[in-house]
């Protein structure tokens, strides 16, 4: 679904250094990391929001900035900080946003406006920033993507929503045709729906593997 290798992106003081990994299909992925280590980098990276000095990236088993256009209609993501339009309400955004995806479910959108408990008809400003969160979740989810990126997802949630959000990622990947990739600080986060893991550290990928396979090397 996703491969990685060899990324390396420079900002003055700051080095990604050759970061490499796969994610298959069916599958998630936790990706570890203090602030500053480099998963927002490594994030925009896959999504083309800034340029790589050098690496590989293929998404689908395409190169991801050959094919770009192709590929963005099959990635969903959502990335911190969240920003819309403060004072327009929510069903509006989401009028002009499903117009860039043929493949928007508007019921499955509904379902998961229900789920999270977001009623379209407030404007933005009246979200909390745990409600702004799950707007952009349902968003990312909506439009059948096969690759679902999401950087700090769980970032401003309770501990009850944050676990419904583990079950649902459980449910996407279920059918085995998706995958998806989330950073995190919250480790019970990770326990609960991660199969891969990778930490980052520096700029440098530290660990990486199955959540079984490293807790049972780490386990004293």
């Amino acid at each position: 679904m996703l491969k990685v290798k060899n990324l390396c992106k420079s900002y003055g003081n700051f080095k990604l250094d050759n970061v490499s990994f796969e994610l298959p299909a069916g599958y998630i992925m936790g990706f570890i990391g203090k602030n500053g280590a480099g998963k927002t980098t490594t994030i925009k990276s896959i999504l083309n929001f800034v340029t790589p000095d050098s690496g590989e990236i293929e998404i689908l088993g395409k190169d991801s900035r050959k094919y770009e256009t192709e590929l963005k209609k099959e990635i969903g993501f959502s990335l911190e900080p969240i920003s819309y339009y403060e004072k327009t309400k929510i069903k509006n955004i989401v009028n002009v946003y499903k117009r860039f995806f043929d493949t928007f479910d508007e019921k499955y959108y509904k379902e998961l406006m229900a789920r999270f408990n977001v009623d379209e008809n407030k404007k933005v400003c009246e979200l909390s920033a745990g409600m702004k969160t799950k707007l952009s979740l349902a968003l990312a989810l909506s439009h059948g993507a096969k690759l679902i990126i999401l950087d700090e997802p769980t970032s401003g949630l309770d501990p009850v929503s944050r676990g419904e959000l583990c079950d649902l990622f459980r449910e996407v990947v279920e059918s085995g045709d998706k995958s998806i990739l989330f950073s995190t600080h919250i480790t019970s986060d990770l326990d609960k729906c991660a199969d891969y893991i990778i930490y980052i550290h520096d700029g440098r990928l530290v660990l990486k593997g199955t959540k079984d396979e490293i807790i049972d090397s780490h386990r004293v």
